[in-house]
């Protein structure tokens, strides 16, 4: 299985349920951060016309890894007001809100170490 282990900050993040050399002793509950992002016109015109010669839609790409980042970050914030150490079961959805915009939800399970 592959894991995945991030530490920022003093906040530990990993998708696994355990992380390695370290004991649990608390559960705190779920952390989470979400953030929607919407297309703009600009970058729609610029998509469309990349639709029509095919390749990746970078600013696209970029408007999602920015989304990602800001859910995660809000995941964080959220385990820290819980009182965490790390948060385990990192976990990342999307779901389309409406046409043209999108919701990025960061989660996991907020825990204390020994």
């Amino acid at each position: 299985m592959n894991s995945l282990i991030e530490i920022t900050k003093n906040m530990i993040l990993s998708n696994t349920e355990t992380i390695p050399n370290r004991e649990i002793s608390e559960i705190l509950g779920i952390a989470r951060g979400s953030t929607v992002r919407a297309r703009n016109i600009g970058r729609d015109l610029f998509a469309g016309l990349k639709n029509i010669v095919g390749g990746e839609i970078e600013e696209y790409t970029k408007l999602q890894a920015q989304a990602r980042e800001q859910a995660i970050q809000r995941m964080k914030s959220d385990a820290q007001r819980l009182g965490a150490d790390a948060i385990v079961n990192v976990r990342l959805a999307t779901s389309m809100v409406m046409q043209g915009a999108s919701e990025i939800l960061a989660y996991g399970t907020a825990v204390k170490l020994k």
